[in-house]
């Protein structure tokens, strides 16, 4: 369980766009100043209109990824339809509420993200259960990187596209600077067509198309 608190550092983005959302991060965990893992997963399906970007602990991210996921789940076989992003929001926000985790509290910082008949919509979600919707949310250590990139690019009703080459811009300029960031990317669209990931060889591309050194 030590170990397991020690996994914190990371750059989680999501982005609103004029076609549904981009969530993003990269995959790097740390233990102090040891690189514990390479291949974590901080972008989680939750359903395919919506997702999860996690921060923080490993395990206490990885248990409400599986808590919301089943909620999400209970509620469509309940209402015969899918939960919209803000209710899902406001459902992650009154589980982080409760409290729970080792420390009475999830130490952790979420982004949920997706696409319902309003249009697209990205929450940040604090430990606190403070949940606040925006055009674009970047969480974790290499977030101030990330909103350097973000708050110079970002436009109202971008392409997906457009977000996409945005959200590995960001990932790229945090991981250059933010230690606790790197090993990869992980990046996600979701719009009316579902959730969809990208393969490695289209975000590298993407890289190289932007004259963007990788790693």
């Amino acid at each position: 369980m030590e170990n397991e608190e020690l996994k914190k550092g990371t750059t989680t983005i999501g982005i609103v766009n004029g076609e549904g959302v981009v969530l993003a991060s990269e995959h790097r965990a740390t233990m102090g100043n040891i690189i514990a893992h390479k291949e974590v997963q901080k972008v989680f399906k939750i359903d395919d209109n919506l997702g999860l970007t996690v921060a923080g602990l490993v395990g206490d991210a990885q248990l409400l990824a599986r808590y919301m996921k089943a909620e999400v789940e209970l509620y469509k076989l309940k209402r015969g339809a899918q939960m919209t992003i803000k209710s899902a929001a406001t459902l992650l926000s009154n589980i982080l509420r409760g409290g729970g985790g080792i420390g009475g509290y999830y130490y952790v910082g979420l982004i949920i993200g997706g696409v319902d008949r309003s249009g697209g919509h990205v929450f940040g979600v604090d430990a606190a259960g403070g949940s606040i919707r925006d055009d674009y949310v970047s969480v974790g250590s290499g977030s101030l990187m990330a909103y350097g990139v973000l708050e110079d690019h970002y436009k109202k009703d971008l392409s997906m596209d457009a977000a996409v080459d945005i959200a590995a811009r960001a990932l790229s300029a945090a991981m250059k600077r933010d230690s606790a960031s790197g090993d990869g990317m992980t990046i996600v669209t979701i719009d009316k067509d579902g959730y969809k990931e990208l393969p490695r060889k289209e975000w590298t591309e993407r890289l190289r198309r932007m004259e963007i050194k990788y790693p």
